[in-house]
């Protein structure tokens, strides 16, 4: 998500903010800005785009401070264009502020500020205006304790960085389940929502924990909890050199964005639900078209495909609409039938993928209404849709996409939940139960990461195996082709998938001693038909690896020869989101054990711009 910077004791400190800022690029964002004390004032500079679009205004009208703090965001309330980029100002700009977060109840208190005059559409310039209010109302002002009284009434997940002018050479600094790093060195202080942007400054930092807030200075940091009571944050000495910086110390970008799934999961949640209603405000689409709906396709290339499988079973089962799933590629060059009453959803982590794009204005020339389903803002599919929901995966930087099609499956299962709501056949309670319930799915995910060494054991003892069949049932089948990929495009062995009801109907001639089955065998309703696939299959000489959860190991243990045991998910539809975790990591570990570059597999690439 947003990307935060702050340096405080140095005469440059629109280059160290700009550098660091760099540092963070692969956060993904939609804007950037800075903003530094000169003098008595708290000049601003942001603009919407890419950090270049900064530099250049920058660079037009330069601006120079001690004090600053810079930011990339990610939209979440409110376009992302000029007035929505962060650092935002109080009301007669005393204040500065940037977010990594969402206040939940900035409605409420934006209310409380009747007759206020606000510049853009977000959620975090109330901060700003409520530190002045409270600044304003001191008799000696200061702006440790401003922050303190106002985010002691916040609500949601924030890291809040402030400057002020009563305050030279002063950064305040709040932190609430959003990640900010704090640190001061050589008579320099400095804060940031990652210790990449920090590492070519020093390697001994401080992360904030839940409910702390610091003070930065030239002179050091001061950190204290919500009561004003000294407190202490985890303190380490970051072991990895600044090449290896944006990795966050990980050996690769695969593992760390594997390691990332439950943060970019609980991030695409964040915010949905409001007033008994599911909002998916990115849409910005005439709610009542989603009432006429009668068919929807969804379009994708590769893994999200696979995601968009899943959402063609949330999309019938929630929805009761027709939903056809199909190969972007393959779409314009048949006779699909649309109207206006047909809705596409057009899927791509990039949103600049080449084939999908042109199946997607294909099916606007037929009248269809689209929606994007996309990780970047700004992306030509995005632009080209009709609405858009955004996954908040953040910047994936390795090719085989892991947390991208984890965030692709929440959001197809928001939009499946949407469509039931905009036709009637939800009430707004059994949204919300099951929107509480997927909140679960991060904290689970966490529990099935911690496989990761046995994973690696099974890895090493099937690294060499030739051929290995994914099967699957139901949401199982999308993820045992998905699990097939994996394999295939980092580990170039080979590896199929097929629906497990399938195998006698041709696949099974391909097993023999020594194959590998890879049985996708979650608890469900498909349960008992996939122990009789996986006893058809090991009664020919396959070895079996089963995929199960806590209610199916019993039986799997007594038909498979090795099984990974996940936390039940929240709801059937929503396991597919846990059970692909363990292909991930297997496909990982078998490529980095036969030596292959797992980040840039050959002959692929992250973003498929032709055709």
């Amino acid at each position: 998500m947003c990307g935060i910077i702050g340096i405080t004791g140095r005469d440059d400190a629109v280059d160290g903010i700009l550098a660091g800022l760099t540092r963070l690029e692969y956060r993904g964002y939609d804007s950037a800005g800075v903003v530094v004390r000169d003098g008595d004032e708290l000049l601003v500079t942001k603009r919407a785009g890419k950090l270049d679009n900064l530099k250049s205004a920058l660079a037009d009208e330069p601006t120079s401070g001690r004090v600053g703090i810079g930011h990339t965001r990610w939209a979440t309330h409110g376009a992302p264009n000029d007035a929505n980029a962060h650092p935002h100002l109080g009301p007669t700009g005393r204040v500065a502020v940037v977010h990594n977060g969402i206040l939940e109840n900035y409605q409420a208190l934006r209310a409380e500020l009747d007759g206020a005059t606000f510049a853009s559409d977000t959620d975090s310039e109330v901060a700003a205006h409520l530190v002045e209010r409270e600044l304003d109302a001191m008799d000696t002002p200061d702006l440790f304790e401003a922050v303190r009284r106002t985010v002691a009434r916040l609500e949601g997940a924030y890291s809040l960085c402030f400057v002020a002018l009563d305050d030279p050479d002063t950064i305040v600094v709040a932190k609430f389940e959003a990640p900010l790093i704090v640190a001061a060195a050589d008579g320099v202080g400095y804060c940031a929502s990652d210790v990449a942007a920090l590492i070519e400054h020093t390697k001994d930092v401080a992360a904030l924990l839940d409910g702390q807030l610091a003070r930065i200075t030239p002179d050091g940091v001061e950190v204290r909890d919500l009561a004003g009571n000294p407190a202490e944050p985890h303190r380490y000495t970051v072991d990895w050199d600044l090449s290896a910086a944006e990795k966050q110390g990980y050996d690769t970008f695969m593992l760390k964005e594997i390691h990332e799934q439950p943060r970019a999961v609980a991030d695409t949640l964040l915010g949905r639900f409001d007033e008994g209603r599911l909002h998916l405000d990115e849409l910005q689409t005439d709610e009542r078209e989603f009432g006429r709906v009668d068919k929807v396709f969804v379009l994708a290339c590769g893994t999200s495909r696979y995601a968009g499988m899943v959402a063609k079973y949330a999309i019938e089962h929630w929805a009761g609409i027709p939903c056809e799933v199909e190969e972007a590629s393959e779409f314009r060059y048949r006779d699909p039938i649309l109207d206006p009453h047909t809705l596409v959803i057009a899927i791509s982590q990039s949103g600049e993928t080449t084939d999908t794009i042109a199946a997607a204005l294909h099916a606007r020339d037929q009248r269809a209404p689209v929606i994007a389903l996309c990780n970047i803002v700004g992306s030509t599919l995005a632009r080209e849709a009709d609405g858009v929901l955004y996954t908040h995966a953040g910047l994936e930087v390795a090719v085989a996409s892991t947390k991208a099609f984890t965030t692709q499956i929440v959001g197809g299962l928001l939009l499946a939940l949407y469509l039931a709501q905009q036709r009637g056949r939800m009430y707004g309670s059994e949204i919300e139960d099951i929107l509480g319930r997927l909140q679960q799915i991060p904290s689970a995910l966490e529990q099935v990461l911690e496989l990761d060494g046995e994973i690696r054991q099974l890895a090493e003892q099937y690294q060499a195996v030739p051929y290995t069949m994914f099967i699957g049932r139901h949401v199982g089948l999308p993820i045992a082709y998905e699990g097939a990929l994996k394999l295939k495009e980092i580990s170039y062995l080979h590896a199929e998938a097929f629906a497990a009801g399938e195998m006698k109907h041709g696949p099974i001639a391909l097993i023999e001693d020594g194959s590998l089955v890879v049985a996708l065998a979650a608890a469900g309703h498909v349960f008992g038909k996939m122990v009789s696939n996986i006893q058809e299959v090991r009664a020919r000489g396959a070895s079996v690896l089963a995929i199960g959860t806590e209610g199916s190991t019993a039986d799997l243990k007594a038909n498979a020869d090795h099984v990974l045991t996940l936390p039940e998910a929240p709801h059937e539809l929503a396991g597919p989101i846990l059970s692909v975790v363990p292909l991930q990591l297997f496909a990982y570990h078998i490529a980095t054990l036969r030596g292959e570059d797992v980040d840039q597999p050959r002959n692929l690439a992250k973003t498929v711009t032709v055709e």
